[in-house]
């Protein structure tokens, strides 16, 4: 169904070279008509073999809205977390958060991130540490069983908190890949009132969201577009920071 769209209908639906990128990447295809939620009908063009097909001109006007938002925060200094557990996206995910040093959850979401924020600063201190001695060798002493126990303890910390490692302060903005598989994250950021840019289907509720971009969050292609640009938001938000002179002294 979808070969057969992309085949025959995408460069009929959307002949604008502006959109060729989006096209080729599939961020069009959105959702079956019945899982569609009424409230995103406007950013539906049209319907082909009952999938609705997402309004490129409207995807576009929202990612100008979310890469003007990034580009501020990051300017300002601000800290992002990145969130997306789907195998599509995971690799993209982890990359650009590596990339500038923002912390990311590509596993599952840890109830209370940002809702129960100082106890979790304190098991990810604990994390970070035990990571610290094991390198250090201060587990040496310890028997082969008590480091089997040790061992497993880390890993199994690792899955939860490896990729929370700077996550020093609550975050300034939280990006997340699909709102309907991560409704737990969108919840804890509006109850602390910290904002989100969201990637969003045609089967997402506008109203739970600060900042989206309506396209295709189901396949890699998709998501690595998204994430691109709001790669060069980043990038143009650290290159407008300004530089502080410390004062000339005087001898």
């Amino acid at each position: 169904m979808n070969e057969e769209i992309t085949a025959q209908k995408s460069t009929e639906l959307f002949p604008e070279e502006a959109l060729k990128d989006l096209v080729e990447a599939g961020v069009f295809f959105g959702r079956r008509k019945s899982k569609a939620n009424p409230k995103m009908k406007q950013y539906v063009l049209t319907n082909r073999g009952g999938i609705e097909i997402i309004d490129l001109h409207k995807t576009l006007e929202g990612m100008e809205a979310v890469l003007n938002f990034v580009f501020e925060k990051v300017k300002a200094g601000g800290l992002i977390l990145f969130v997306a557990t789907q195998p599509q996206a995971v690799q993209a995910i982890k990359e650009i958060s590596e990339e500038f040093n923002y912390p990311w959850v590509a596993t599952r979401w840890l109830g209370g991130i940002l809702t129960n924020f100082r106890i979790i600063a304190r098991r990810i201190d604990q994390f970070k540490k035990l990571r610290s001695d094991l390198a250090s060798g201060a587990f040496d002493r310890y028997t082969k069983k008590e480091r089997v126990i040790i061992d497993s303890q880390i890993q199994k910390m690792d899955g939860l908190f490896g990729g929370l490692q700077t996550l020093n302060r609550l975050p300034d903005l939280v990006v997340v890949i699909d709102p309907n598989v991560h409704h737990t994250a969108i919840r804890e950021a509006r109850r602390m009132k910290i904002p989100t840019v969201v990637f969003a289907n045609v089967d997402s509720d506008p109203d739970m969201l600060d900042y989206f971009v309506a396209g295709n969050n189901k396949a890699r292609k998709s998501i690595n577009w998204f994430l691109g640009e709001v790669k060069k938001a980043i990038l143009k938000g650290k290159a407008a920071v300004p530089v502080v002179v410390p004062p000339k002294v005087e001898i």
